[in-house]
């Protein structure tokens, strides 16, 4: 009997559990790349301007 056969595939939690395990990991992936979007745009004017230490008194 290889893995294949074995009867953990005809198990329906099975494939609900690699099913969200595969969700998780995709959801993962696209938070990852949003928050790097993010992270990696230029900052805008207004928030240049609040920023700490470049004021002048």
């Amino acid at each position: 009997m290889s893995l294949l056969d074995a009867p953990i595939w005809n198990d329906a939690s099975t494939w609900i559990v690699l099913g969200v395990s595969a969700l998780f990991i995709a959801v993962g992936i696209v938070m990852h790349r949003i928050i790097m979007k993010v992270v990696r745009s230029p900052a805008p004017e207004s928030a240049r301007e609040a920023q700490p230490g470049t004021e002048s008194n």
